[in-house]
């Protein structure tokens, strides 16, 4: 008897262990849906802006400005939000990782 009560306890905690991870993976995913929400907003209307300016503009060389002004800064912002995104999907891995890190050391040992 003394068996199926540690066999259901252990159940029970894994079961406890694997709602907490998805609990936190259910989290991070939407943090990282919304920031890249924010980021297709933001991208919309900075490619809008730049259509506009490269529209207004009066010669080619200042179409060409526009259009590089335009590359230079959706590149960096390019760059910068999928450095973002990396690090948030980091901290996801580890905080989804973290319920299962206690029962690995009892394991260990």
């Amino acid at each position: 008897m003394n068996n199926f009560d540690e066999i259901q306890k252990m159940s029970k905690d894994s079961m406890d262990m694997a709602m907490e991870s998805f609990g936190s993976m259910s989290k991070g995913f939407q943090a990282i849906a919304a920031e890249v929400a924010d980021y297709q907003k933001k991208s919309f209307e900075e490619g809008t802006a730049a259509v506009e300016k490269l529209v207004a503009s009066k010669s080619i060389d200042t179409a060409f400005e526009a259009q590089a002004d335009y590359v230079k800064t959706s590149y960096e912002g390019f760059v910068g939000e999928m450095t973002k995104i990396g690090e948030m999907v980091t901290d996801l891995s580890k905080d989804a990782y973290k319920p299962y890190e206690g029962m690995i050391g009892k394991f260990g040992k």
